[in-house]
Formats: C-alpha cells, sequence, structure tokens
C-alpha cells in the first residue's frame, strides 16, 4: 500500500515526493486489476499533492513553452483526475493546474511521416507515459489516436537505439491504443517482451507490466 510506503518511510517528505513523481501510476495496480482503492492510499495521493501543489498557471505547448513544466502539467492533470474519480473530492485535494494545451503536431506527424515530426513527438509522448492508463482520456489521448504510426516509428526507433527507457514508454502508448481498439502497424507484445529482456531499472521494468497488463485486457 502507498500509505504504509509513507507512514513506515524514514523521511516522510522525501516518500510523499516518491508518491508526487509517480503520479498516475500510483493508481495503476487498482484501475488495471480492478480492486478498490485503500482510502489510506487516496489520502496518501492527496497529501503528496498538498505538500508539493501543481503548478496553477496554464502552460503553453512546446516549442511556444518550456516542455518540463508542460509535461509536469500534463502528468499532474492525471493524477488529479485519478484521485477526483477514486474519491470523489473526499480528501479535499487541491484542485490541479488549468489542463495545458495537447501535444502540438500530432496530425501532421501522422499524416507525413517526417523525421523531424515523428520522432520528436513520440519522445515527447513517451514523457506523457504515466497519462496511458485506463479511466483516462483526453487531448493528449485523442493525439496518440491520431498518429499510431508515427509512435510505433517512435518505439522502433528507440529500441534501434537501446534506448529502452524512452522505448518502454512509447510501448505503453501502443498498448493502450490497442487496448482502445485502435489498429498498429506494430505489433507491441513482442516489443515489451523484448525491452523486458534487455533492459534494467524499476521504471522501465513498470512500464513494460503496465503495458502488458494493458495488452492482457486488465
Amino acid at each position: 500500500m502507498v500509505a504504509e510506503h509513507v507512514e513506515q518511510a524514514e523521511d516522510p517528505g522525501a516518500a510523499l515526493a516518491a508518491v508526487r513523481i509517480l503520479g498516475a501510476d500510483t493508481f495503476a495496480p487498482v484501475l488495471l486489476t480492478g480492486e478498490a482503492l485503500p482510502p489510506q492510499d487516496a489520502e496518501a495521493v492527496a497529501l503528496a499533492l498538498t505538500a508539493f501543489p501543481p503548478a496553477r498557471d496554464v502552460t503553453p505547448a512546446p516549442p511556444e513553452g518550456p516542455e518540463g513544466p508542460w509535461v509536469m502539467a500534463w502528468r499532474d492533470w492525471g493524477t488529479a483526475t485519478l484521485l477526483a474519480l477514486f474519491d470523489g473530492g473526499a480528501t479535499g485535494a487541491p484542485p490541479t493546474a488549468p489542463a495545458p494545451p495537447p501535444p502540438p503536431g500530432a496530425a501532421r506527424s501522422a499524416a507525413s511521416g517526417g523525421a523531424e515530426d515523428w520522432a520528436g513527438w513520440s519522445v515527447r509522448m513517451g514523457q506523457l507515459s504515466t497519462l496511458a492508463l485506463p479511466a483516462l482520456d483526453g487531448p493528449v489521448h485523442d493525439a496518440a489516436r491520431a498518429a499510431p504510426l508515427a509512435l510505433a516509428r517512435g518505439a522502433t526507433r528507440a529500441v534501434l537505439r537501446r534506448d529502452y527507457p524512452t522505448a518502454a514508454r512509447i510501448t505503453r502508448w501502443l498498448a493502450w491504443l490497442r487496448a482502445d481498439g485502435v489498429s498498429l502497424a506494430l505489433d507491441p507484445v513482442p516489443l515489451a517482451e523484448h525491452i523486458e529482456v534487455m533492459a534494467g531499472g524499476d521504471r522501465v521494468a513498470l512500464d513494460a507490466a503496465i503495458a502488458r497488463r494493458l495488452m492482457a485486457g486488465g
């Protein structure tokens, strides 16, 4: 349980920061198994958002605005949206900042296939992979639906470059699209298996495990 991790941590502040970084993926076990979310876990996520509150300003999408704050704004949106879904506002969590603009150029990436378009765009979408979860849907998800070929190319490119963290993140989007009924040019099942065999690290393992669960119909 997330709450137990926070309560038993030697540094509760660092534990809350870890929950904050994990973000929407805190809810992944519940969303992918159908189990009930313990109320204490919702309280822990709400406390993390209180201790490290989301930015309140609307963040322009890159290249008009900086990429880091824009990515974090969308990740915060996912966390706050799922928290509200599970607890109905019972924890009194602070509202998230207004939803930032969606990824730019999704339709153009899908249509043109230009290297400058799909390569950078797919990496940016990978940075938003914590949104690739059931019960979340919005402009970023619409962008993924509009450019499945760009994401397939991005995942392939990342594997060929042995950039497995990026490959795992983009593969999560492919798995989410498959679960959403979108036709794909690349089968994400062997891709996820290859990443798990070749890569190491907890974050890559988590992304690959979520991808597998999405493809299994969890």
